[in-house]
């Protein structure tokens, strides 16, 4: 897209499985974290692509099931490259642990997600979720939720498919976009098929995604702005 007198937004939530097998692409997110802002901006340079405006924030998850694995850790949006510093500190005490057993709680963090506080800055704006897990989605109707969490995630899969499609949601219709990297399976071969905006590229279930490079995270944002 190119910027024509006019003002590009760009928000990014990370929604990343940090249970055990995930420490190869949480330390891949780790060690980029300082570098990130650039990164991404040369990647839409080289896509003709200018962005004036750009954050991130970091929605964490493991198992509601199992609230002493700490199942959901979320942090605020940072502006980059302002914020930089405090985003990597978020990222970098995020420690792979727990998930034992599958599913995890992914379609819970993909709900806190898209009910983020979204930019209204800009002319123009882009809206994008990157998820990462290898872990097929624990259902949201399996158990009850945290208590602090009830009033933003939906109470099943049709609940949450009415707020990623709903018009006057947080989300624009027209700005939202959804990448996965996560296995075919429950959940999420749901999302790709029935879902709107949505890159799915399916990963290993349980393979802990080590096979997905950073330059591919990269072009899919990339390509999704």
């Amino acid at each position: 897209m190119a910027n024509q007198g006019l003002s590009y937004a760009v928000d990014l939530v990370f929604s990343i499985d940090v249970s055990g097998s995930m420490r190869p692409i949480l330390d891949q997110v780790k060690k980029n974290a300082l570098s990130f802002y650039d990164d991404v901006q040369k990647n839409l340079t080289a896509k003709g692509k200018n962005v004036d405006h750009l954050r991130v924030r970091v929605v964490a998850f493991r198992d509601v099931l199992h609230p002493e694995e700490m199942p959901i850790e979320e942090s605020p949006f940072f502006a980059l490259p302002a914020d930089q510093e405090a985003y990597s500190a978020f990222v970098n005490r995020l420690t792979p642990a727990g998930g034992g057993d599958i599913p995890e709680s992914g379609l819970h963090a993909l709900a806190l997600a898209i009910n983020s506080d979204w930019t209204r800055a800009g002319d123009r704006r882009r809206q994008v979720i990157v998820l990462w897990t290898d872990a097929e989605a624990q259902p949201l109707d399996a158990g009850p939720v945290p208590p602090e969490l009830s009033d933003r995630v939906p109470r099943d899969f049709s609940a949450l498919t009415d707020m990623w499609e709903n018009e006057q949601g947080r989300m624009g219709i027209n700005s939202k976009r959804l990448i996965l990297f996560a296995p075919d399976g429950s959940g999420w071969s749901d999302i790709s098929s029935v879902w709107e905006n949505v890159v799915h590229h399916p990963s290993k279930a349980g393979a802990g995604l080590s096979d997905v490079d950073y330059g591919t995270i990269l072009d899919s944002i990339g390509n999704s702005v």
